[in-house]
């Protein structure tokens, strides 16, 4: 159901409570030192790892990357990356077992076959990473050769993340990515052959000169290919953020019905070629570990997206990447000089970040669940923590415009979003977030 005023509301993605708009620096700063002293080595991690750099910037990227121009400039960045990462191992002391690392950017592979391995030897040298652990690295068909291939797998990489976004040729040019899907075939099955059974596909709705039928024949492509996951996204345009949206011609830019009917699509076809419909953007099929995680109840949501990673604090490396310990979050220094200064310095590289209080807890874990299930029993939520569900009271007469529209049912204590509402559920969690200020473009759109 397109309801124009509620699929066109600015809102955060909420892969953290509170959204990382509300960080400030001095919590990032001051706080971060004393998080990493605190973490026990009880206390199960996950490693995020980002990569800033890419051979060719597409216009459409909201990331934290840049071309690098030269290998000498990547051969730099992983030295501080690993001093980073000896850093951050020392100052916690005794780490607890890791049960998930993934590597992000930018590029990942934009690192050498023989960096990567380096990478790797040094995060098992100082973290306990467990045998079973998932290792996950994105990746850029286009910039995948063979040494590649061969260092991922010799590496443990368990799940291969492609970028596709759109096959049509001509959606391709109109936001810089030329990728034949052949090239995308090839690569799957490289990687397949190499051992990497698990592998995703990013698709995109909302882009320029983008239809319905465009996004309904890329689904059909990378279903084709037999990937395990689908994540499908809704292209974010914010030049005034990332100036290489600039070049995007935002007279194609698709409507919000357009938009609407879009995700729709991909959702229609994913499901009907056996794909299990996964929070807001994700799709798996049965057998994926994610796909039984949301079928259990064991649904997570961070900054890489929807996960069934256990892990009680997750600690980010590289500039940009966000760390979240049990006491808050903090994300380090963005831009790659001053992050660079930093580590060269000593210095951890967090300046950014926000303490958790009690009643941000509560509210982190009714969000997660209406992300992750579509509904929340507010009653059983807050015994969890202890506290009296009329806590979060605020939040009916935010709900209530929802359930007016056929989008959200009220049954005491229990708040769930209908058939109708599917699309809806970021506006359902952001009921629950009394400091949400209306500000047109500071967030994605919600649909």
């Amino acid at each position: 159901m397109f309801l124009h005023r509620h699929a066109t509301a600015a809102l955060p993605r909420y892969t953290s409570y509170p959204p990382a708009n509300r960080f400030a620096e001095t919590d990032g700063r001051e706080f971060t030192p004393w998080w990493l002293d605190g973490l026990k080595s009880t206390e199960s991690l996950s490693l995020y790892l980002h990569v800033p750099f890419c051979a060719q910037l597409c216009w459409y990227c909201g990331c934290h990357t840049s071309v690098a121009n030269d290998s000498a400039r990547v051969d730099r960045f992983v030295g501080r990356l690993l001093r980073e990462i000896a850093l951050v191992a020392g100052r916690i002391g005794e780490p607890g077992d890791v049960c998930s690392i993934h590597f992000g950017g930018g590029t990942p592979t934009m690192m050498s076959p023989e960096a990567f391995a380096q990478v790797m030897r040094t995060l098992r040298d100082l973290f306990p990473v467990r045998a079973d652990a998932e290792i996950a690295v994105e990746i850029d068909p286009r910039t995948l050769d063979a040494a590649h291939v061969a260092a991922l797998a010799a590496g443990g990489v368990t799940r291969a993340s492609l970028g596709v976004q759109d096959v049509d040729p001509e959606v391709q040019r109109a936001i810089n990515r030329i990728q034949p899907t052949e090239l995308v075939a090839q690569k799957i099955a490289a990687l397949r052959s190499a051992g990497i059974g698990s592998i995703n596909a990013d698709l995109m709705y909302g882009l320029p000169g983008q239809t319905a039928d465009h996004v309904r024949r890329s689904a059909d492509t990378v279903s084709g290919l037999g990937v395990d996951r689908v994540a499908v996204f809704g292209y974010a345009h914010v030049p005034w953020f990332k100036k290489n949206q600039s070049a995007i011609d935002v007279t194609r830019l698709p409507g919000a019905q357009a938009r609407f009917e879009q995700a729709e699509a991909a959702s229609e076809y994913l499901v009907a070629a056996g794909y299990v419909d996964i929070g807001i953007d994700h799709f798996a099929r049965p057998q994926d570990s994610l796909a039984v995680a949301a079928r259990d109840g064991r649904l997570r949501r961070n900054f890489q997206g929807y996960t069934d990673d256990p892990a009680d604090a997750l600690i980010g490396f590289g500039p940009s990447s966000i760390s979240a310990y049990p006491g808050g979050y903090a994300q380090n220094i963005p831009n790659v000089k001053q992050w660079s200064d930093a580590v060269d310095a000593g210095r951890l590289s967090a300046r950014r970040g926000i303490a958790v209080t009690e009643d941000d807890r509560l509210r982190r874990a009714i969000v997660e669940r209406v992300l992750c299930d579509g509904r929340v029993d507010l009653e059983a939520v807050a015994a969890d923590f202890t506290r009296d569900p009329c806590a979060v009271g605020d939040a009916f007469e935010r709900v209530a415009p929802l359930v007016a529209d056929g989008l959200v049912r009220v049954d005491g204590w229990v708040i769930a979003a209908t058939p109708a509402g599917r699309r809806y559920w970021r506006s359902l969690a952001a009921c629950f977030d009394p400091e949400l200020a209306p500000a047109k473009g500071r967030h994605s759109v919600a649909v």
